[in-house]
């Protein structure tokens, strides 16, 4: 885990500079020199420095949070840049946390930033959240959402949630002081390929820049125990429509996080959101393909049937050789022209959609069928760097 964090400051005092910085919070009478203050030796970490943390690092950093811990892996993408406003095309190829750091140092100098180059485990999660006041969770998959949820649970402290999908946002505070969690909510997760994330569902630009916004104003309010939070609410968000509506959720007694508390330890829960087995619940089991057996096979002049489910626009940006398209809501009428007898290798962008279609492939009779595990993105990471990441 590679971890830079910055020298405590242990003084509360407002500066000069901080004075003036601060000026209009502190014209507040709700806020104030003691509510800026109070921010200022406040301590929130983000999980996720994208769609969704890019709003929330801006607008915590600018408002003079004292602290803020940054958890992430990932390294900047063209894509990215159409949503994740933290970063500029100058950062591409370089770690969003060393962007992010760079770009919260110059929106406020004032302000520590704890970066966490690192994925959030089950090892790593309590032991990075312990000394922090809030979670925010900015993060766009099941897996790493359950495990800061029961993070913050055991740890009793707030987790401002949010997630986006195309037109759409949600958010909420769980895991305070007698709300619910999100297993209130959601007791477990859903079939991955139920569920598509960003990366295969596409989302437009400004609404994880709303939700994020919403997150951080959640985070100053948890933090200077201001106004009605959305502890007990799910607030839903729809662009197109510009609707605005909030959903009553109650705290489930047998909740297994916060109502038994059954759940004592944390654990990784990718072997349930999809991340690592080709099941999902009694769904037909479809063995995966690793990118380097199937470039090796292919080196070695197999006959393989390969489709790609994308979309043509996906497939304009790069394929894999010798593979063909069709789109996922073609796959059923493609069935009848197929080659029962010949292995047929599906994928996609990350391997959910050409997991649901190689499914479909079995069920009607497809005798060998495997899935490309982590589709094309893990097969430019693993076996051909030069075809674009997107």
């Amino acid at each position: 885990m590679n971890v830079n964090t910055e020298p405590r400051r242990d003084t509360t005092e407002l500066t000069r500079e901080e004075l003036v910085r601060y000026s209009r919070h502190i014209l507040l009478p709700q806020l104030g020199e003691e509510g800026q203050r109070a921010l200022k030796k406040s301590r929130v970490l983000l999980v996720g420095a994208g769609g969704l943390g890019s709003p929330v690092a801006l607008y915590l950093a600018a408002a003079g949070v004292g602290t803020i811990g940054l958890v992430d892996f990932d390294s900047v993408d063209l894509s990215n840049l159409q949503r994740q406003v933290l970063h500029g095309s100058s950062a591409i190829g370089s770690s969003k946390i060393d962007s992010a750091r760079d770009r919260l140092r110059d929106i406020n100098p004032n302000v520590v930033v704890d970066a966490f180059e690192t994925r959030l485990t089950s090892a790593n999660a309590l032991e990075i959240a312990r000394d922090y006041d809030i979670i925010v969770d900015g993060t766009d998959n099941f897996a790493t959402r359950y495990l800061i949820n029961d993070t913050s649970v055991l740890l009793g402290m707030p987790n401002v949630y949010g997630s986006v999908y195309r037109f759409e946002g949600q958010a909420s505070v769980f895991g305070a002081p007698d709300g619910p969690c999100y297993r209130c909510l959601f007791r477990e997760p859903p079939p991955p390929e139920l569920v598509p994330n960003c990366a295969e569902g596409g989302v437009l630009g400004v609404v994880p820049g709303l939700v994020g916004t919403i997150q951080a104003t959640e985070a100053i309010k948890l933090l200077l125990g201001l106004g009605e939070t959305l502890v007990g609410r799910l607030l839903t968000i729809d662009a197109m429509t510009m609707a605005f509506r909030t959903i009553e959720i109650r705290k489930d007694p047998e909740c297994p996080a916060c109502g038994t508390h059954e759940i004592t330890e944390l654990i990784d829960y990718d072997e349930f959101c999809g991340g690592s087995r080709s099941t999902a619940g009694d769904a037909t089991v479809v063995s995966e393909i690793q990118p380097a057996h199937l470039a090796e096979r292919l080196a070695h002049g197999e006959k393989l049937e390969i489709i790609d489910v994308r979309e043509p626009y996906e497939w304009e940006i790069g394929h894999l050789p010798g593979a063909r398209l069709v789109p996922l809501d073609r796959i059923s009428a493609e069935i009848p022209r197929l080659d029962k007898s010949r292995e047929t290798i599906l994928y996609c962008k990350v391997g959910a959609r050409s997991m649901y279609a190689a499914r479909q492939l079995a069920d009607a009779g497809v005798a060998e069928v495997r899935n490309l595990a982590g589709g094309i993105l893990r097969w430019i990471d693993e076996v051909d760097p030069t075809l674009p990441r997107y």
